[in-house]
């Protein structure tokens, strides 16, 4: 079961990645490229907000309502919440480099990808 300390290490391991805490939130952190966010905790709850496509976000509703929920306020975008303990590690380490993937400049994936094949 990953915990918040899991999903922070997996987001800020990315390249360019950063968090930003967001003072008119209650103090939200948020996971963002280039000033652009893909992904936050969510605060007081044991979830992970991450940015998807509204396929994607259809189909994991679909796969396991019980884990993957519409994102108050950025669900009709396509956004899921991930509930921590319901979530398989590696599934969710898919789904945070995903939202990443959205969210990145092309070169810095490309080079990211570049650096993953050698």
């Amino acid at each position: 079961m990953p915990t918040e300390h899991d999903v922070r290490a997996m987001m800020l391991a990315l390249p360019e990645a950063h968090e930003v805490v967001i003072a008119n939130w209650g103090d939200q952190p948020t996971f963002r490229v280039r000033k652009k966010m893909f992904g936050l905790i969510g605060y007081g709850a044991p979830t992970v907000c991450l940015k998807a496509t509204k396929e994607t976000q259809a189909a994991l509703l679909q796969e396991d309502p019980d884990v993957f929920l519409v994102a108050p306020f950025f669900g009709r975008w396509g956004w899921i919440d991930v509930v921590l303990d319901r979530v398989d590690s590696e599934e969710l380490a898919e789904l945070v480099e995903e939202a990443w993937r959205l969210t990145a400049p092309k070169r810095v994936v490309a080079a990211y990808d570049a650096g993953r094949q050698t």
